[in-house]
């Protein structure tokens, strides 16, 4: 891959003024970039994560894996990259479940970093510096792709925002369960299993 600047972030690009930096086009046949990335517009846009979404994407994922394999319903992943059909954007959402009817798991996937088919949950992690007209931008595509549900987890506030559509929401607090509801049948997770309750202060 020619030696190019970073792609920016999303936020970078919202914030830069006068223009926005140099970008790179995605090419399917060339070389992919090793750090993490989705692609909008036609360019490489470098998707940042932090320590903290790390592991509440990875803790939901040890939950919601397991789960939908033991009933048979397909298989969750965490970053698994999605071919967005009519031309949109290809995203990786932080942790998906894509059924069996949609890809059987005895299927392989093809080569490259994005799979032609579209999750029927995807989960976004909400990162400090991401801007809410850029995560709300993502619900509305992901719904237009053919997703069945979003789920937006606020770590800040410690709560999770389950959409069905772009304008039905259910919001969750760390004492709710978090259910699958028809998309993951019978899936359920106490919100205390991601937002663990703050050990109490020691006093001196």
């Amino acid at each position: 891959m020619t030696p190019v600047d970073l792609a920016p972030t999303e936020t970078d690009l919202a914030l830069a003024n006068g223009r926005a930096p140099d970008r790179t086009p995605y090419d399917p046949e060339a070389e992919q970039p090793e750090f993490l990335f989705e692609v909008l517009d036609g360019f490489i846009v470098r998707k940042t994560v932090g320590a903290n979404e790390i592991v509440l994407a990875n803790t939901l994922n040890r939950h919601l894996a397991p789960f939908v394999v033991a009933q048979g319903l397909g298989r969750a992943y965490v970053e698994l990259g999605y071919e967005l059909p009519g031309g949109g954007p290809r995203r990786k959402p932080d942790v998906s479940f894509l059924s069996e009817g949609r890809w059987p798991p005895s299927r392989p996937f093809p080569p490259g970093d994005f799979v032609p088919v579209v999750p029927e949950l995807a989960v976004e992690i909400v990162s400090p510096h991401e801007l809410a007209f850029v995560m709300f931008s993502k619900v509305e595509q992901y719904f237009r792709a053919g997703v069945s549900a979003v789920w937006l987890v606020v770590p800040h506030t410690k709560r999770v925002y389950c959409f069905t559509s772009p304008t039905d929401i259910r919001v969750l607090s760390p004492t709710d369960d978090l259910t699958g509801g028809p998309v993951v049948p019978g899936f359920r997770m106490p919100l205390t299993e991601l937002f663990p309750t703050d050990p109490p202060a020691i006093t001196p």
